[in-house]
């Protein structure tokens, strides 16, 4: 039952809720289930970092640096725009929780609260920008390197 619980659900949810959003994106056909699986993806790297990083920044960097290369690759084999995947995917690593929870202690005036809530959400964001950023970089300079190799020999 814990199995369940602790992985399945998790990870059939994080399925879902990406899925939901890819049709809110105007993701049509197999682009949804793509995004769907690119956040199921995303969570289960997340889950399965837990025992090795022990921060949910880290997870969160190493669940956006696999959601980054797997939307590169299924954007190049399907040529489509990787945006949509991107966001679909990125739908349950997305800190909404600590959003609500760093605006309640503000309004409340808990100060000391709201600045270790604000810092945490702001962490977990970061993480994401982060972890994207890395692949694209990566991408776009394998691309120019293999292009530039491509004019030296023609």
């Amino acid at each position: 039952m814990e199995f369940l619980t602790k992985w399945i659900l998790p990870i059939f949810f994080s399925f879902v809720a990406s899925g939901g959003f890819a049709v809110v994106y105007n993701i049509h056909g197999m682009g949804v289930f793509i995004s769907a699986l690119g956040g199921a993806l995303g969570w289960l790297t997340y889950l399965l970092s837990a025992p090795l990083l022990q921060s949910d920044i880290s997870q969160t960097f190493l669940a956006a640096v696999v959601i980054s290369a797997y939307a590169e690759i299924m954007a190049r084999l399907r040529k489509y725009p990787v945006t949509g995947y991107l966001l679909a995917a990125f739908f349950p690593l997305v800190p909404g929780s600590g959003i609500y929870y760093t605006m309640e202690h503000a309004i409340n005036g808990e100060i000391d609260a709201f600045l270790v809530s604000f810092l945490h959400t702001l962490g977990v964001a970061g993480a994401i920008a982060v972890g994207v950023l890395l692949v694209s970089s990566i991408v776009r300079m394998w691309q120019n390197i293999h292009h530039n190799r491509k004019e030296l020999h023609s």
